[in-house]
């Protein structure tokens, strides 16, 4: 159990971060019978990418009760999922009905409101919410008795939530967070939106397309009926030799990609881009004495399989939950801080061993090929639709490790047709013809 204090709290519990980890956190608090205080540096609605959504994440939608509420919002529907070389037009489709463990159908939508609905949904349900006030400083951090100081003055509560992004308030303040040392999994991205970039037809249309080279690879992500989330993610060291300005980064890109500049020939956007960089970190362990992190503020997974918001909501909901048993006796705050690093731990694992591989040209050959022994490539199917919470089902696991040792056979025996590795610095650039419109417009 908590530790009983004397001293009343302004809140049960503090969520920094109003974002999809936050503010599902705080929806499920508040329904509870809790008080909360949620604390949110920006106001929404706000720009923010990470627009496509994994089919795992419908059954936490439908749990918040909040299904009827996204489908008044503009998205596209998503079926699967594309997947190219970036200089060859023939693609490879995955489609979520034929994963191991059927996914549902789900959608692409721009952030600024679907963040905007969360917030306002965990307001709604009683959460004190406030917007444009950030949290400047941990004052105190232990079981049953948190402080904070925020732009309003200080705060109290029983239980700490980090939702704060890549701020990861918390792991700074206790010096946890850490870049991976592997070249491979740090990143920058470069994206814009743009209007009539060319989509696969049908119901296909929605499906993220990815497009792969040796430097990095870019996603074309359709947001609404002209609207497409267009980036290009690569190694910070590769692009510091290139002396490219960072807002012009993804024109060079799209100008070697014989693909995606196929696709937006007839494109509608800025010349100019916005920069992400800080792929990808953690932060250990993401539960102790008085706080649990959530979403990207315990760890950042390479966005390669869209994993960001289903993440962020269903580890909100689990540690909202967990929490819920802490303050009501049902468990001790250690229980609870081991349980949730087991969860995320446990269910992150298989992405980031996916992750790791899918930077190697092996990997890519088979991938690409699309079909595999004992439905092997039905568990990957069933892997990026997200269907690894708590756990990967043994079915799906035992699966994924005989990919992997395919594909480090692969490198040795042709299991599956070569393919020619896709550079482009070895690409002569014909530059985009676009129509400037305003960014984010």
């Amino acid at each position: 159990m908590m530790p009983s204090t004397t001293t009343k709290k302004d809140y049960d519990v503090i969520i920094i971060g109003g974002g999809p980890a936050g503010s599902t956190a705080a929806i499920v608090l508040a329904r509870a019978g809790f008080s909360v205080g949620l604390f949110e540096r920006a106001t929404h609605p706000r720009f923010h990418i990470g627009e496509s959504i994994l089919p795992r994440n419908m059954a936490m939608i439908r749990e918040l009760g909040l299904e009827e509420q996204l489908r008044k919002l503009p998205h596209v529907p998503k079926y699967g999922a594309e997947f190219a070389m970036g200089d060859d037009l023939k693609t490879m489709q995955f489609r979520f009905a034929d994963g191991l463990l059927p996914g549902d159908v789900v959608f692409n939508i721009e952030r600024s409101g679907f963040d905007k609905m969360l917030i306002d949904n965990a307001r709604s349900a009683g959460a004190a919410v406030f917007e444009k006030t950030a949290v400047r400083a941990i004052d105190r951090l232990s079981d049953g008795d948190v402080a904070v100081t925020t732009d309003n003055g200080p705060v109290t509560a029983r239980v700490l939530l980090d939702a704060s992004g890549h701020g990861t308030v918390v792991g700074r303040h206790l010096k946890q967070r850490r870049n991976f040392d592997d070249p491979e999994l740090q990143k920058v991205a470069y994206f814009q939106q743009f209007d009539d970039v060319e989509r696969p037809p049908g119901d296909a249309s929605g499906d993220p397309t990815i497009v792969m080279a040796d430097e990095g690879w870019f996603w074309l992500i359709g947001l609404t009926d002209r609207r497409t989330s267009v980036g290009f993610v690569t190694r910070p060291w590769f692009v510091r030799d290139l002396r490219v300005p960072p807002d012009r980064l993804l024109q060079w890109a799209i100008a070697r990609c014989p693909v995606v500049r196929h696709r937006m020939r007839a494109a509608v956007g800025p010349a100019t881009n916005d920069v992400l960089s800080d792929f990808s970190y953690t932060c250990s362990p993401i539960a102790g004495p008085g706080y649990f992190m959530i979403g990207d503020a315990g760890c950042f997974l390479d966005p390669i399989f869209s994993t960001g918001v289903t993440l962020a909501m269903v580890g909100g909901n689990e540690a909202a939950k967990l929490t819920i048993a802490m303050l009501r006796g049902s468990k001790t705050a250690a229980a609870a801080q081991r349980e949730y690093v087991r969860f995320v731990e446990g269910s992150t694992a298989v992405f980031w061993r996916l992750i790791r591989g899918y930077y190697r040209h092996s990997f890519r050959e088979l991938f690409m090929h699309g079909r595999g022994p004992h439905n092997v490539h039905g568990a990957i199917i069933s892997t990026l639709a997200g269907s690894v919470f708590p756990r990967p089902p043994w079915a799906l696991r035992w699966r994924m490790r005989l990919f992997e040792l395919c594909v480090w056979l692969q490198q040795y025996i042709a299991l599956v047709p070569r393919r020619r590795r896709f550079r482009l610095l070895d690409e002569q650039p014909v530059e985009p013809q676009l129509h400037a419109v305003p960014s984010h417009a």
